[in-house]
């Protein structure tokens, strides 16, 4: 995903990942990963990390 994208939809993220945690019995890191694929991004480090920016840029 792009600087300039559309903003990550963190409800979405955190919804996905529990749901691949709890009933697709993945760890909390792969169920991060997954939920952060379905958004465009490589894992949910990379994630995280667009936030961090886009935060820290819009101030």
């Amino acid at each position: 995903m792009s600087q300039c994208g559309p903003i990550p939809d963190i409800d979405d993220f955190e919804e996905r990942a529990a749901i691949a945690q709890y009933d697709g019995g993945l760890s909390r890191r792969q169920a991060e990963d997954l939920a952060a694929q379905r958004q465009g991004f490589s894992d949910a480090e990379a994630y995280w990390q667009w936030l961090a920016e886009y935060v820290l840029k819009r101030r």
